[in-house]
């Protein structure tokens, strides 16, 4: 199976899900709260609903795990080479707040690695391509899709995305560490694809994300020429435990910097 072969049916529906999430973000919205106190939408399930069913026409055979459905048995899905790894609206705070800084992550995991990604901005009509054997890029409504890299040297001052939603006293001590920096922050996988298409040099989660949220931007970022590393310097991995969180990582561009040295110095 070639992954390239997914990426334009991919893209489409990730376009797709994101019409279903703006019909709902043009209306007035209930928000309800799940067991773990994330908000929940409409959007979230329309978006749900339009991606695994067109999964299950394209690729009856791969499984699906997606945010909005229950985590199979670890038992079970150890046992998969290849699955579909989903977050239908990821950055629901934001589309609650408004902001327009939340998308739909499509990726494709393959011997724990995610070999394909598609991040689709709703708001913005961006679409983030990342595929093995392919690169990168970035398509544009109206406009031809054009190829991306991170950027090859880290800009003076550093330029530092961060989450809107979860910041914490960690991510202060990597700044201090740091030095001279401008901090930009946003909401969901927005901040991988900043990295990506090289508008910004770090991207340090030094606090709780869960697998779907990461999937389909890191495809897009590795295969731009960034790296995802957790603190240990191994590459981020999936269906690896009985859990589906992240341990905490470094989005990292440009490798003129020891980013892993200086969260050490931090003390982190």
């Amino acid at each position: 199976m070639n992954p390239k072969s997914f990426i334009e049916p991919l893209v489409s529906l990730a376009i797709e899900a994101g019409k279903a999430i703006l019909a709902v973000y043009e209306t007035d919205f209930d928000v309800e709260t799940k067991a773990d106190t994330s908000p929940l939408t409409k959007a979230d399930m329309a978006s749900n609903r339009c991606i695994v069913q067109k999964l299950a026409g394209l690729t009856p055979d791969i499984p699906v795990i997606t945010e909005e459905a229950g985590l199979p048995d670890f038992e079970v899905r150890r046992k998969w080479r290849r699955y579909w790894l989903i977050d239908p609206l990821d950055g629901t705070k934001e589309f609650v707040s408004r902001n327009g800084e939340f998308t739909v992550n499509i990726a494709l995991i393959d011997n724990g690695l995610p070999v394909l990604g598609v991040v689709h901005v709703p708001v913005l009509g961006k679409t983030y391509v990342g595929c093995a054997g392919y690169g990168a890029e970035v398509r544009e409504t109206g406009k031809p899709a054009r190829p991306i890299r991170v950027a090859t040297s880290t800009a003076v001052p550093a330029r530092v995305v961060g989450s809107r939603s979860h910041r914490g006293s960690s991510l202060d001590g990597f700044l201090d560490a740091l030095g001279e920096y401008e901090m930009h922050p946003m909401g969901s996988s927005l901040k991988f694809c900043v990295v990506a298409e090289g508008g910004a040099d770090v991207y340090p989660r030094l606090g709780p994300t869960s697998e779907w949220d990461t999937a389909a931007a890191q495809a897009v970022v590795e295969q731009a020429g960034g790296a995802v590393l957790q603190l240990d310097g191994k590459q981020l991995k999936y269906n690896t435990k009985s859990d589906i969180l992240n341990p905490h990582f470094l989005v990292v561009g440009p490798q003129d910097h020891d980013w892993l040295g200086m969260l050490s110095a931090a003390g982190k």
